[in-house]
C-alpha cells in the first residue's frame, strides 16, 4: 500500500514580516490607549519626517530613556506629547535587538524621523570638533589657541617650544585641553622621527640629531611662507653653518626679546641686533639652543632635504618671496633694490 505523500510544512513568514506584525499589534494597542485610530497612524508617526527645521548636534546625556527623550524633544528633534513618549519607549523595546542607545554628542539631519533617530542613537558616530594649529606659532600662542577652543575642559599646559605639530586635530566634546596638547606633541614626535629617518645623509655632519633638525626647521618656518623656497633657505643656513658664519636671521632676535610672548609689535633696532642672547644669531655663531616656533611638516622636510647650491644670503624681494645670492656684493645689490622699492 502506497504511503500518502507528506504534506509540505507551511512556509514560515519572513523575519521582517513577523517583526511588522509584532509592530502593528503593539501599535494598535498603543493607538487604542491613545483614544482610538489605528496602528497604521502610529506606524506613520514613527516613520514620517520629524519637526527638526535644520540639522543640529545634540548632546544625549547619560541616564535613562526619559532623559534621552527629554534632550531630543528640547532640541525639537522629536515632537512633544503623550503619544510621542509612549511610541518612543515602545519602539525602543521592539527594536532592542538592534543595539543599545548611546550617550554622546550626535548629529541629527533635518526632519529626521523617529525611526532614524533610533538608528542614530544606536549607530551614529559622535560629533567631532576641529582645531587647527597653524605653522609657525610659538608655544605661548599655541597655549592661548587651545585655551580658547570650544567644548574642551581643563587648563592648557604650556608645551615646550617646538614640541607640537601644526595641523588640524579632531576632538570630542568634553575632552581635556591637556589631552589635546599631548596629542599634538605625540604627532610632532612621530613626524620628526619619520623625517629624520628619511633625511639626506649629507646633512649628518651639520645636523647631528632630530632635535637640531627641529631647531633649523623652526628658523626656516619663520623666514618664508613659500613652500618652494624652504629647501633653498635651508641650504643657505647649512652653508653658513659649514663655513662658521653667523646665521643672522631676524626671527631669532625677535625670539631673544619676546621668547614668543607677546609678539614684538615693532621693527628691530641696531641695539636689538647687538644685544647678547643665546638666541640672537647676529651675536652667537651656530644655531640657537632651541626652536623658536613649531614648524610645519614642509619646513621639517626642507631641513632634512635642502636644495643644492652655494647661496649664502637672501633678502625679501617685496613680493612675498626672497632673492638669493652667493656673494656679499650681490646680496648688497639685492638689499639696495629692496629698499628702493619699499621706500615711501
Amino acid at each position: 500500500m502506497a504511503s500518502k505523500p507528506k504534506k509540505k510544512p507551511a512556509k514560515q513568514p519572513a523575519r521582517k514580516g513577523r517583526a511588522a506584525l509584532k509592530w502593528l499589534g503593539s501599535l494598535f494597542l498603543l493607538s487604542a490607549l491613545a483614544g482610538g485610530g489605528t496602528g497604521f497612524f502610529a506606524w506613520y508617526t514613527y516613520i514620517q519626517p520629524g519637526p527638526l527645521v535644520e540639522a543640529t548636534d545634540v548632546v544625549v546625556p547619560h541616564g535613562n530613556y526619559a532623559s534621552t527623550l527629554a534632550a531630543l524633544q528640547q532640541a525639537q528633534v522629536l515632537p512633544s506629547g503623550w503619544l510621542t513618549d509612549k511610541l518612543f519607549v515602545t519602539a525602543i523595546s521592539l527594536t532592542r535587538k538592534d543595539g543599545q542607545l548611546h550617550a554622546a554628542e550626535l548629529h541629527f539631519p533635518q526632519h529626521v524621523s523617529m525611526q532614524n533617530v533610533l538608528f542614530i542613537l544606536r549607530h551614529g558616530k559622535p560629533v567631532l570638533h576641529k582645531l587647527t594649529i597653524p605653522e609657525g606659532l610659538s608655544a605661548h600662542q599655541i597655549q592661548a589657541l587651545i585655551a580658547t577652543a570650544p567644548f574642551l575642559n581643563g587648563d592648557t599646559p604650556l608645551p615646550a617650544e617646538g614640541s607640537t605639530l601644526p595641523q588640524t586635530y579632531n576632538y570630542l566634546r568634553n575632552s581635556t585641553r591637556a589631552e589635546l596638547v599631548k596629542r599634538a606633541q605625540n604627532a610632532m614626535q612621530v613626524a620628526l622621527a619619520t623625517v629624520w629617518q628619511k633625511r639626506d645623509s649629507a646633512i649628518d655632519g651639520i645636523l647631528p640629531s632630530p632635535q637640531i633638525l627641529l631647531v633649523l626647521a623652526s628658523l626656516i618656518e619663520k623666514e618664508t611662507a613659500l613652500p618652494a623656497e624652504r629647501p633653498v633657505v635651508a641650504r643657505v643656513f647649512l652653508n653658513r653653518l659649514q663655513k662658521g658664519m653667523k646665521l643672522q636671521t631676524d626671527p631669532t632676535v625677535i625670539y631673544a626679546i619676546t621668547h614668543g610672548n607677546p609678539p614684538l609689535g615693532r621693527a628691530l633696532t641696531r641695539t636689538d641686533l647687538a644685544t647678547p642672547d643665546p638666541y640672537n644669531t647676529y651675536v652667537v655663531t651656530g644655531l640657537p639652543p632651541g626652536p623658536i616656533c613649531s614648524p610645519g611638516l614642509s619646513s621639517l622636510e626642507a631641513a632634512a632635504h635642502p636644495a643644492s647650491g652655494d647661496a649664502l644670503f637672501f633678502v625679501a624681494n617685496g613680493n612675498g618671496g626672497h632673492n638669493f645670492s652667493t656673494t656679499l656684493a650681490e646680496h648688497n645689490r639685492n638689499v639696495s633694490v629692496f629698499r628702493q622699492h619699499n621706500t615711501h
